[in-house]
């Protein structure tokens, strides 16, 4: 089973390498693990960094399915943003307000090789923008402000 690594390793610092082989066995292999993870830790998104593999994957929960994105690259950014409460799995138990952009626009390679272009807004823009930031070691306590400790702490 995977593992997920915490905050201060210094991996999820670092900026991801791009993914070159989208048909290389171990990364198949892993895009359906690292989704498992995620369920099983009832996140929304997660990055390979997260389990201290330094390469440019994410999945996102979209509609009633996991989306996998491979080197994703946000394209655009809407000019109005808005602020929320973020969590992250690798920073466990701590929250804050963080401003993201309301609409993204993302293009990406899907595990089939197939090139994608999507845009997000609301929830599903900020998941993206938080886990991109994650492939270039951004952690949201970077960008929040207000943090707290979980109430059951």
């Amino acid at each position: 089973m995977l593992k997920i690594i915490t905050h201060p390793n210094p991996i999820l610092r670092q900026k991801a390498k791009p993914i070159k082989d989208i048909s290389d066995a171990k990364l198949q292999k892993l895009i359906p693990e690292l989704a498992e993870l995620m369920l099983k830790k009832d996140g929304l998104g997660i990055a390979a960094p997260q389990i201290a593999e330094s390469i440019r994957l994410i999945i996102v929960r979209y509609k009633d399915d996991n989306l996998a994105m491979i080197n994703p690259k946000i394209t655009s950014k809407s000019i109005l943003k808005e602020i929320d409460e973020e969590g992250c799995l690798s920073v466990p138990n701590i929250y804050g307000q963080v401003k993201r952009c309301k609409k993204i626009t993302v293009k990406f390679q899907d595990p089939a090789g197939k090139m994608r272009k999507m845009t997000g807004e609301g929830l599903f823009a900020r998941v993206i923008q938080h886990e991109v930031d994650h492939l270039d070691g951004i952690l949201f306590i970077d960008k929040a402000k207000e943090l707290k400790k979980a109430d059951n702490e």
